[in-house]
């Protein structure tokens, strides 16, 4: 006998897996079509700094392989945490990534707890570059190495550091470099200013004696001979200043854990096309000649990574900030 009521229930089964099929087929080429409009890179820190060079190096490249723009975002305060914290709390779709620092993703959370994010709550999306860091004072400066400075800060003199702001790297660099000396960090005033360009700007300018910044930051000035650099972090000599030894060779093998670098993290929970849109991106930026040359003329060392590698680095270097930053007693809880 011909059941009326089973038909319709297999009728109307058969509709709803019709029509979530078509769902699936309509939701498919959407998500493949991201981005559909511009994406906005956030750079925690200020204009010239190391940060905002690495921003629009990859701004200039990107967008001929992600498909749409990239606009720079200079969104400034806190040594990184207020831009940091705009992405992380920000809408989960892909429009708003984050030029991710050394400083504002390890070292500040490493010293400060009471920030409103944790090192490790974005989503990774990969790592760009490394930045050697260098230790640089004025061209005039009566300082030619590490020992130099180390023997006139020891005598007492009364000298002076810049930073991007407290807990950035450039300032836990300076707390690293005074403990490698045996000196307590009160040893050298600490200037904290809104941004690596400005920290540099202040040292060029004679407002300060030195500073550790990222190479990327201060090539201009030390090529052009307004800065001299003591040393460099790299385990080898850079190219484009040879002359200027290794920590090690200096004598200070530990301040090779100083190294800065950049990467794209996203708030937490992004969907996968995005994830995976941007992955290929970098991983077509790896042989990209244009975003290979601005990287390396800006002092810095190509580093493209994966996700999980790139998440597994930054939690080896947050884990030696919180162990020095616990050790001194700097740790803001």
């Amino acid at each position: 006998m011909f059941d009326f009521k089973l038909t319709v229930r297999s009728s109307a089964a058969a509709l709803a897996l019709a029509m979530a099929a078509l769902g699936t087929l309509a939701a498919g080429p959407a998500a493949a079509d991201y981005p559909t409009k511009p994406v906005t890179l956030v750079s925690p820190y200020g204009p010239g700094g190391a940060a905002d060079l690495a921003a629009r190096t990859l701004s200039a490249t990107a967008p001929g392989y992600l498909g749409n723009g990239v606009l720079v975002v200079n969104r400034t305060g806190a040594a990184g945490v207020t831009g940091s914290t705009s992405v992380v709390k920000g809408r989960k779709d892909g429009y708003t990534l984050l030029l991710a620092r050394v400083g504002s993703q390890a070292a500040v959370p490493a010293l400060n707890r009471k920030i409103p994010y944790r090192w490790d709550e974005y989503t990774f999306l990969g790592l760009l570059e490394l930045n050697p860091f260098v230790l640089v004072v004025g061209a005039d400066s009566p300082y030619r190495n590490l020992d130099d400075l180390k023997a006139a800060v020891a005598a007492g003199a009364k000298l002076s550091y810049s930073s991007a702001g407290v807990g950035t790297l450039l300032h836990v660099a300076m707390v690293m470099t005074l403990d490698e000396f045996g000196l307590p960090q009160e040893a050298m005033k600490h200037v904290p200013y809104k941004g690596g360009g400005k920290a540099a700007a202040a040292l060029v300018g004679g407002h300060v004696d030195a500073m550790f910044q990222n190479l990327s930051g201060v090539i201009g000035n030390i090529q052009a001979g307004k800065l001299r650099a003591l040393a460099v972090t790299t385990p080898k000599r850079v190219l484009s200043i040879n002359d200027v030894p290794t920590v090690a060779e200096a004598g200070y093998p530990n301040l090779q854990t100083i190294v800065g670098w950049s990467g794209i993290w996203g708030p937490p929970g992004l969907p996968d096309e995005v994830v995976d849109k941007w992955v290929a991106v970098l991983d077509q930026l790896k042989t990209d000649a244009a975003w290979n040359k601005l990287t390396r003329g800006l002092g810095s060392v190509p580093s493209i990574r994966a996700p999980a590698e790139t998440k597994a680095f930054v939690k080896a270097q947050y884990e030696t900030f919180k162990e020095l930053t616990e050790r001194l007693g700097m740790t803001i809880r």
